[in-house]
């Protein structure tokens, strides 16, 4: 794409003279305008564009787990297998459930519901809505999470995992290793692995999944495995730590690439509309957005008290503990930290229903309304930690729509199944196989 020629001292006007004694002031296009405010914040917009997801070399990675063609392959349908769920709490939830089942394609890779549900949900619907919990279990039985389930959409771009950025053991966790307690799953952040790689290993014992050699050959596994990781010992490969690890490669590859600001960025000048256009440039000037919400994946690894509710005790399964309400802080058990939750991904926000971590907000709308009206929602946590940049914004109600037309639509990337699986090697359904729910997908 050719670079605006405009300076900043005309980026504002063009002077067209139509005679000797009379100047016509024009406004430059939403295109041009877009386009030399995100040069002059990031010097090109190369910073803005995601990887092609097989483009391997160029996707943020571990170092010490180099993503491979093979290892990608094996994590996606490892992340999908059904037949994984050999340890559940009750019989009735063996081979019932994956990692997708709370992290989908169709729901952006979040839940489809306010609260995901591993092991003991019951029935699926389109996008995961319908899921319930079974009449099998009950509420102190299934695997449920206290929290709003994020996206492994993007998460290439920051090296910490969930809402309080528990998992990883290296840069953004650098110095919290005394919450790095031995015999919960944070110690897993003692393998030396990033964010990724030590909450797919850590999950895979927390939702009550199996890998072993046994079972990865009576699912037809084993070649998968051995193409992954072809110099590791036979002892150590058919095993959960190497299972995350493929999980881990996988999920760096969800990128969406496909969403109609990628594209605009990749040269495609009619991608976007006018009013995605006049979004975006809300979003990179006076809504502030890009203030968190920043690099190719439109996520970071900040976090920000934004006075949002947590899960209510009567809207959810289980019990919301406090650790969990306090964000970061109950991580870390820095005060200083309370009530911050890392900054999400803004892409693909159209195919889920709940926002915040703790979902009580059910549109983009809502969030744009509720952040720019800069009045905390949750009263019970005071303002001493509330973010510097959670103030009134000033957006007028033709900017609310116009920002909200532009996280809607132009980072909506429309074909998120590309990183599901036609089918698995075991044959099984997926991402949950339970009676109700192979009926509701049509899966035999």
């Amino acid at each position: 794409m050719k670079k605006s020629l405009l300076t900043p001292c005309l980026m504002a006007l063009l002077f067209i003279s139509c005679s000797p004694d009379e100047e016509v002031f024009v406004n430059p296009p939403e295109e041009t305008l877009l386009q030399d405010r995100l040069t002059l914040l990031y010097g090109d917009l190369e910073a803005l564009k995601l990887p092609n997801s097989y483009d391997l070399g160029n996707i943020p990675s571990d170092p010490n787990n180099p993503l491979t063609e093979p290892k990608v392959v094996l994590g996606k349908l490892l992340f999908h297998e059904t037949g994984l769920a050999q340890n559940p709490t009750k019989s009735e939830g063996r081979g019932t459930y994956s990692c997708a089942a709370c992290h989908h394609a169709n729901a952006g890779f979040q839940s489809g519901m306010q609260q995901g549900i591993g092991e003991g949900g019951f029935g699926f619907g389109q996008i995961g809505e319908s899921r319930t919990i079974s009449s099998d279990y009950l509420p102190t039985e299934i695997d449920v999470q206290p929290i709003l389930s994020p996206t492994i959409l993007n998460t290439a771009y920051q090296d910490v995992m969930l809402w309080n950025g528990q998992f990883g053991g290296t840069k953004t966790n650098t110095g919290t290793e005394n919450s790095w307690t031995e015999g919960t799953p944070k110690a897993v952040n003692h393998l030396g692995f990033e964010g990724l790689e030590s909450q797919a290993i850590a999950g895979m014992g927390v939702h009550r999944l199996t890998c072993d050699k046994e079972l990865l050959d009576s699912m037809g596994y084993i070649p998968y495995f051995d193409a992954a990781f072809p110099d590791v010992d036979e002892t150590e490969k058919y095993s959960a730590t190497y299972a995350g690890l493929a999980i881990a490669a996988y999920e760096r590859t969800v990128l969406a690439t496909e969403a109609p600001f990628q594209q605009w960025l990749n040269g495609n000048n009619s991608a976007m509309t006018e009013d995605e256009m006049k979004g975006a440039i809300l979003f990179f000037g006076k809504a502030n957005c890009y203030a968190c919400h920043n690099g190719p994946g439109l996520n970071s690894t900040t976090f920000h008290a934004l006075g949002m509710l947590d899960f209510s005790e009567d809207q959810v399964f289980g019990v919301v503990d406090e650790t969990i309400k306090r964000g970061r802080g109950g991580f870390t058990l820095n005060s200083d930290d309370d009530y911050k939750f890392k900054t999400p991904t803004l892409y693909n926000l159209k195919d889920v229903k709940f926002f915040g971590h703790g979902g009580s907000f059910t549109s983009v709308k809502e969030v744009i309304d509720y952040k720019n009206k800069g009045i905390v929602e949750n009263s019970a946590i005071g303002t001493t930690n509330i973010s510097p940049l959670f103030v009134p914004l000033g957006l007028t109600d033709e900017e609310i729509d116009q920002l909200t037309t532009f996280i809607e639509n132009a980072l909506h990337d429309p074909d998120l199944d590309r990183f599901a699986p036609a089918s698995l090697p075991s044959g099984n359904c997926f991402p949950v196989a339970d009676n109700q729910s192979k009926t509701d997908m049509g899966c035999n």
